[in-house]
């Protein structure tokens, strides 16, 4: 080590904000405009770290300052680091590079003294002409897959990217990867389960803080590895596929590998397709009612029920009404406080298995019809009818697949059992509204109001 005075580099943060669009990925871009470095040229929405800020809380916080969007911190992936010279000025920089798939809100310009313009811009073959050469070379080595590069500028460089400077730009590879669009910790677990993967592709769903993807063996084999948005969630998944989910046999994924300090599992890749905005003939949609039910009443007795216990706390109840009372309908609010003074009043109930969130964008459908379960991360000991709520919202104006259900449960509701479930709606509607609004979820949103409208239907004094 030498002596004398270390070498120091300003930081800064750079928001690949990332969607697919028609014809492929797209990133957004914005064109500086003022008494601002680079104006007039497109660049990632960016910025300089604050004093004590850390890397991840400064790409959230420019993200909210530039675009509006909120951000979670499980959605930010590193994605390429670079070490950048200017043609003015005698000092380099390390620029770390973010993708970021999920967010809250539409991107708009929020600082229109600095930015004139925003837009999505195809990744391959699309990006502007005029975009600042700094941020190019961050794209460029995301689109090969690659996690860092070295951009030195000389003097008599335009601060713009000049495709006939490619020497400008040596992008670094890293450690020996099983394909692009896999964090390298993950992969490096995923390979220990299931061997050397040769292709990668992520299948998240876009409204959860969970991530999926389906990997491919050298082999051939097809698995599944997700990260959880957190411990508890991969707690409750692991669990429900380590002691519940055997019950199912091949109706449900089993269980590889999990890994708790990632938050992370491999499991066996399912042969249905989603259930999902399927179109569905009605006496084959009964037939799969028929089959959830089955497959109900074989999880509510993987294991042996919990006594009963007290009734859950509503106070959150309570902060959801609060967040969603602006956009409840007339009657609402007292509807739900009704119900839930007449949930407090019913008898307790044992707690069996339960998945948690049981609707069909969690059920798979074989070309032979045969029906299949996924996602547990909600999976927990609760009431029975917890596992209706859902997927009560498919009845409505359908007795038939309310009572192939049934059927398939192999019994009947109890007028109490009615009641609970009316009241567990009621509580996932107001939680749905309060969400959906906030996240701007529009299909959470609209199946609450949805149940609110059939609950006072039900309920009319």
């Amino acid at each position: 080590m030498s002596g004398g005075v270390r070498h120091t580099v300003p930081i800064d943060v750079h928001l690949i904000l990332r969607r697919e669009g028609a014809d492929g990925p797209e990133v957004l871009l914005s064109r500086r405009a003022g008494p601002v470095y680079a104006s007039g040229l497109y660049h990632c929405p960016s910025g300089h770290l604050d004093p004590g800020e850390d890397i991840v809380t400064a790409v959230i916080r420019e993200a909210r300052e530039e675009t509006g969007v909120v951000i979670d911190a499980q959605d930010v992936t590193v994605a390429v680091t670079v070490h950048h010279r200017p043609p003015v000025g005698a000092g380099s920089r390390i620029g770390v590079f973010f993708e970021v798939r999920r967010w809250s809100g539409t991107p708009r310009i929020m600082e229109p003294d600095l930015c004139d313009a925003m837009d999505w811009f195809p990744l391959e073959g699309g990006l502007p002409e005029q975009v600042v050469a700094y941020c190019r070379a961050g794209l460029d080595a995301y689109r090969a897959h690659l996690p860092a590069a070295v951009h030195f500028q000389e003097p008599d460089d335009p601060i713009h990217h000049a495709p006939d400077r490619p020497e400008r730009t040596l992008l670094l590879p890293g450690p020996p990867t099983g394909g692009p669009g896999l964090p390298y910790g993950l992969r490096v677990f995923a390979e220990k389960a299931v061997g050397r993967i040769a292709d990668v592709r992520e299948v998240s769903w876009v409204r959860t803080g969970s991530r999926v993807w389906q990997v491919t063996g050298a082999g051939g084999g097809t698995w599944y590895l997700k990260r959880h948005r957190g411990p508890k969630f991969h707690a409750r998944e692991v669990a429900a596929l380590r002691t519940w989910t055997p019950e199912l046999g091949a109706h449900a994924p089993r269980l590889i590998a999990a890994d708790p300090g990632a938050l992370a599992v491999v499991i066996t890749a399912l042969a249905g397709l989603p259930v999902h905005g399927m179109v569905m003939d009605p006496a084959d949609e009964a037939q799969l009612q028929y089959g959830l039910g089955a497959l109900a009443a074989l999880l509510h007795h993987a294991a042996p029920a919990h006594p009963a216990g007290p009734l859950p706390s509503l106070g959150k109840l309570d902060r959801h009404l609060k967040s969603a009372a602006p956009h409840l309908a007339d009657g609402d609010e007292d509807l739900v406080r009704a119900l839930a003074r007449m949930y407090n009043v019913l008898p307790h109930v044992a707690a069996v298995p339960t998945h948690g969130d049981l609707q069909y964008r969690n059920v798979l459908l074989t070309g032979s019809g045969e029906v299949q379960l996924l996602d547990f991360e909600r999976a927990e000991y609760a009431a029975a009818t917890r596992d209706l709520v859902r997927l009560s919202d498919t009845w409505t104006g359908r007795d038939d697949l309310r009572t192939a259900f049934l059927r398939g449960y192999g019994r009947g509701l109890t007028p109490e059992d009615e009641l609970r479930l009316d009241c567990e709606a009621a509580f996932d509607a107001v939680s749905g509204i309060a969400y959906g609004m906030s996240h701007q979820d529009p299909e959470v949103t609209e199946r609450g109001h949805r149940t609110l409208l059939r609950l006072h239907a039900a309920h009319r004094p």
